[in-house]
């Protein structure tokens, strides 16, 4: 499965739109994640233990689109756009959601 945020893929045509597939994941962060990404906040630096989670978030949604995609009989997935946000706060635990949405076509 071809996964690309273009519109087209170098060397294949498009012979068929099968519609739009998405990908969606929430995931939660722990109490140690939030207070030592709160110190980072007050003394700067990269927060590694937030990355993570976000790359986890990616690949995942990423891996439910492809298997949408896949659902219907796709070749790849074009224009994909990933969107990322935060649910939750300061006193609440914080949840990272990371979406991606894309166009599941056939190649020829």
């Amino acid at each position: 499965m071809i996964l690309t945020t273009t519109d087209s893929i170098e060397g294949k045509k498009i012979t068929a739109y099968l519609g739009v597939v998405s990908g969606e994941t929430v995931m939660g962060t722990n109490i140690f994640k939030d207070f030592f990404a709160g110190v980072r906040d007050i003394v700067g630096g990269r927060t590694k233990s937030y990355e993570g989670v976000l790359s986890d978030a990616k690949k995942e949604a990423l891996d439910d689109l492809a298997k949408s995609a896949a659902a219907l009989g796709a070749d790849a997935v074009v224009g994909i756009d990933l969107d990322y946000e935060s649910i939750g706060g300061s006193s609440d635990r914080t949840l990272l959601m990371v979406t991606a949405n894309g166009t599941a076509v056939k190649l020829g």
